[in-house]
């Protein structure tokens, strides 16, 4: 059995997160059980300056990239359908909100157990694109954390301080500094970097190779 560590860097509010996530996991099942994997959720936000109160989803992606409704109509089918493919399912969202407690919880969560993160972060990503909820509502991230596993007390520690700021704040300068621009971002064994929401089979290949395992037989 080889042994891989992952780091998939993603943020809440990031579609294409949800996406290679999906993928990503697809890609790991595919594989099976000759691979074991190490697989820890790291932080990165896409507008850390963005007011708790939110912004209107398509008024904040029109001044950020300079797009207009029918392109934002065009990517968010194209996402609705990536997505479906996968089993993900996106939902209307009006808003777009600060993510940093939720990755404060995240990083909790993964403390505690890394399966435990890996339920919360799909937990999130449900919450955010598939319900359109605020995922910097305290209410909604003790909500789904504790649907997650997470125990009361430890949520609550969180929420009600600054708890885990440094260490969130830290690890996205290291990812930063390491040259990471946008996500999603996979990085294998802090060497190999998978950048995008891409198709199983990309996952898949660059799994094996860094695995150094064989190839699939063709059917």
């Amino acid at each position: 059995m080889t042994r891989l560590e992952i780091d998939f860097i993603s943020d809440i509010a990031c579609p294409w997160c949800a996406i290679g996530l999906q993928a990503l996991e697809q890609a790991l099942r595919n594989i099976g059980p000759e691979l074991e994997v190490e697989l820890r959720f790291q932080p990165f936000e896409l507008n850390p300056r963005m007011p708790r109160e939110g912004e209107d989803v398509r008024e904040h992606l029109k001044a950020k990239y300079g797009i207009d409704d029918a392109r934002i109509d065009e990517g968010a089918e194209l996402m609705r359908q990536r997505g479906a493919a996968l089993g993900f399912h996106f939902g209307p969202r009006s808003r777009i909100w600060n993510t940093f407690d939720a990755h404060r919880l995240l990083h909790a969560a993964g403390l505690q157990d890394l399966a435990l993160q890996r339920s919360l972060k799909h937990a999130l990503l449900q919450a955010y694109h598939g319900e359109g909820l605020n995922p910097s509502d305290p209410d909604l991230l003790r909500r789904v954390a504790q649907a997650a596993g997470m125990d009361a007390a430890t949520v609550d520690a969180v929420l009600a301080s600054d708890l885990h700021a440094r260490e969130v704040r830290e690890a996205e300068n290291f990812w930063l500094q390491s040259g990471i621009q946008a996500v999603p971002a996979v990085v294998l064994n802090r060497q190999h970097l998978i950048s995008g929401g891409q198709p199983v089979e990309v996952f898949e290949r660059a799994l094996r190779e860094v695995g150094q395992l064989a190839s699939p037989r063709p059917t």
